[in-house]
């Protein structure tokens, strides 16, 4: 009896229904029932309902099938989020000595300046 490995290690994701992953699936399920709600329960004229459908729908192709550099667009919203999130210039130095003499026992501040500036580093003695 001959024995075939079953290779685990491809990192592909399993097509689960016509060439369509679970995510891709899972997503356009969602974004064809929210086409169906806007064009079918909106109070609207017919041609306004139509073109909030069909936005939909394009949206939800773009979201199940397009993937620009090989990742999907959900991915890329939280990066994103997390670059609008983190600031952009962060400043440490060592504290300077009055304010060490304080009761707080750290010996760090971080300075988050309020505009963006070049800033030069000094050097501590």
């Amino acid at each position: 009896m001959q024995r075939h490995e079953v290779p685990t290690h491809l990192n592909i994701e399993d097509k689960a229904f016509a060439g369509l992953t679970m995510r891709q699936l899972m997503v356009a399920i969602i974004g064809l029932a929210l086409a169906y709600s806007a064009m079918s329960q909106m109070p609207l004229p017919l041609p306004v309902r139509l073109t909030a459908g069909a936005v939909v729908l394009l949206l939800t192709a773009a979201f199940s099938l397009w993937q620009p550099a090989g990742r999907s667009l959900e991915d890329w919203a939280f990066v994103l989020l997390r670059y609008v999130s983190v600031p952009r210039v962060v400043v440490w130095r060592v504290r300077t000595p009055h304010l060490a003499e304080t009761d707080d026992p750290s010996r760090f501040e971080i300075v988050l300046p309020d505009e963006v500036a070049t800033i030069t580093p000094e050097r501590q003695p």
